[in-house]
């Protein structure tokens, strides 16, 4: 069984390099673009079931993928991005940011730690290995949450999980043992 995990296309916010966490933000034409582009790769995938996010950026980007594979759509809210508090709509650079970031106990001032999207995105993912068993899925969700989902299948120290990044439309490949 294989999980195939996708970030959402570019929203205007990644655009102009600011932290989108659960703030519902759109996707550009490029966004639109990029998932078009995406959608060409996944015809050999194989994909049985598309699960996304709840926030447009990431619905949208389900949609392009599912009309161009004709893979039904299960919308999961647990897969929404992390909720970064006082920090949603800073630049990315921001030095409170990242270190704030770097604390995983940290609720990063009114928000979510990233213990917390661990503990939710771990169990979406027992989940989805009980569920579609001898299938393959395909999860449209966030950066914050691929980190995640990177982690539970891939042994890593805490610099290497900070460093981690997908850019928007990548795909990934896991397989669940």
């Amino acid at each position: 069984m294989k999980l195939y995990v996708v970030r959402h296309g570019q929203t205007e916010w990644n655009y102009e390099n600011r932290v989108c966490g659960k703030t519902d933000v759109q996707l550009t034409d490029k966004g639109e673009k990029q998932a078009e582009e995406l959608s060409k790769i996944l015809h050999e995938k194989q994909i049985n079931i598309i699960i996304t996010s709840p926030l447009s950026r990431a619905v949208k980007t389900a949609e392009i993928l599912s009309s161009s594979i004709s893979k039904d759509i299960v919308i999961d809210n647990r897969l929404i991005e992390q909720d970064y508090g006082e920090f949603e709509g800073i630049n990315r650079d921001n030095e409170n940011f990242k270190e704030a970031k770097r604390h995983f106990p940290s609720k990063l001032y009114s928000g979510e730690s990233i213990l917390q999207v661990a503990q939710r995105i771990f169990n979406v993912l027992d989940e989805i290995k009980e569920k579609y068993r001898n299938q393959n899925v395909l999860i449209v969700t966030h950066g914050g949450v691929c980190r995640v989902i990177n982690a539970y299948f891939n042994e890593q120290t805490n610099k290497e999980f900070y460093h981690f990044h997908i850019g928007n439309c990548e795909l990934k490949e896991y397989e669940f043992q």
